[in-house]
């Protein structure tokens, strides 16, 4: 069973915010879904935008992208059907640094008639949806004593490359990464005020976006800092659990995948590991189950169908392993390209099948077996690109660039 986050406020068809309703890279059931993958998808529009690596969200028949505009992180609304700008607003100085583009890195989040964006450098800003105005703000610096940039060494987490966590959203609580270490590790905001409801931890911040995820029959935010994989009370903030998973320089980037009571997270220097979370008097505990540098895997994130992994391991491989003894059942490669040096694939879970979205701009289908992999379609559709895709409604939104400017898609991947 499932493990089930909760979803930002929104249609079903909406992909409201990082990894889609549930932070799962799982499109909904019932959804529109290709059964193959044609050569040549059609493309609905294409939009010229800035540099930036943060991933489009589809939600109430608009999208919401993040992109450098004239040295600024700005959000956008457009129109789905036709890309036509509705706002745009300013966020935040532009992040630069010497690996990625000038830009946003992370995602924006809908939530009913808000949004959220975070800028690379920590600014948290929320917004309406009608029309960009600005309804409050933090900055992690300046409010919660981030550290930020060089000013510990060796420099760990998100004060490297930028804030890449999305808050995420459990009924009126939004919860961020913020990496002050003074007691705002992690932080709940009220959501439709900005009001701090509760502070929790010392952690610094890692790159991965935090989830919402029931463990052990309780409710709970799931972060992983650059100390390892911690388990929050909602209501409050009390650490449930703890599991330490520290790497050099805290490049924990990967969002965790949840089933059932197992959490399964990683990096490319530690591996990827599976925990299980138990109920144990007086509260939870976690228990590593296995480990396996076999499936070391970056920044790329993992998706799951039933029992089974689907992600990029090492070699630019593409790999199915079971998630309760990290055994690998089939690895694949000839589809990753490393286009920037870094290799990089999302994962989108499509009924029973996988849709892989390569660093290269290649689609590909694959079915979800554990017997082999059984491609079902392939297509080039842009250039490189570390996007995390949006789906909405048999549609395809993404961008491409890096480093540099880039354009912002949408293609039908289901005919209306």
């Amino acid at each position: 069973m499932w493990g089930a986050g909760l979803a930002a406020t929104g249609r079903a068809e909406d992909w409201p915010q990082w990894r889609g309703p549930n932070r799962t890279g799982r499109v909904a059931e019932g959804a529109p879904a290709p059964a193959r993958l044609p050569a040549a998808p059609k493309e609905v529009w294409r939009l010229p935008i800035g540099a930036g690596v943060a991933s489009p969200v589809v939600a109430g028949g608009k999208v919401f992208y993040f992109d450098n505009q004239d040295g600024k992180e700005t959000l956008h609304a457009i129109k789905a059907g036709d890309a036509r700008e509705l706002w745009r607003a300013a966020v935040d100085n532009a992040l630069t640094d010497e690996q990625g583009p000038s830009g946003p890195r992370c995602t924006p989040l809908v939530d009913g008639d808000r949004v959220y964006a975070q800028s690379g450098m920590g600014e948290l800003r929320c917004l309406s949806v009608a029309d960009g105005h600005p309804l409050w703000r933090v900055n992690f610096t300046n409010d919660f004593g981030a550290v930020f940039f060089g000013e510990d060494t060796p420099v760990p987490g998100a004060a490297e490359h930028g804030y890449t966590a999305s808050p995420v959203i459990a009924d009126r609580r939004l919860i961020a990464c913020v990496g002050g270490t003074n007691g705002a590790g992690v932080v709940c905001f009220e959501k439709t005020t900005g009001k701090v409801l509760w502070k929790a931890l010392n952690d610094r911040a890692a790159y991965a976006a935090p989830l919402i995820a029931t463990l052990g029959g309780v409710e709970q935010a799931v972060c992983f800092t650059v100390e390892g994989l911690v388990g929050l009370a909602l209501a409050d903030g009390a650490l449930l659990w703890r599991a330490p998973l520290k790497t050099p320089y805290g490049r924990n980037c990967a969002t965790p995948v949840v089933v059932g009571d197992w959490v399964v997270a990683g990096s490319y220097q530690a591996g990827l590991m599976a925990f299980k979370i138990a109920a144990e008097n007086p509260g939870l505990t976690a228990s590593r189950v296995w480990v396996n540098k076999q499936l070391a895997m970056n920044f790329s994130s993992p998706v799951a169908v039933g029992t089974r992994l689907y992600g990029l391991g090492p070699n630019r491989q593409i790999v199915c392993a079971e998630v309760e003894t990290g055994r690998i059942a089939w690895s694949q490669g000839g589809y990753i390209a490393a286009a920037a040096g870094s290799a990089h694939a999302a994962f989108l879970v499509l009924g029973g099948n996988v849709l892989v979205f390569t660093d290269g701009g290649e689609l590909a289908l694959l079915a979800a077996e554990p017997a082999a992999c059984r491609e079902l379609g392939r297509a080039t559709v842009c250039g490189p690109n570390w996007c995390n895709p949006a789906y909405a409604a048999g549609r395809l939104y993404f961008r491409d660039g890096l480093k540099t400017t880039g354009n912002l898609y949408c293609l039908e991947l289901v005919p209306r």
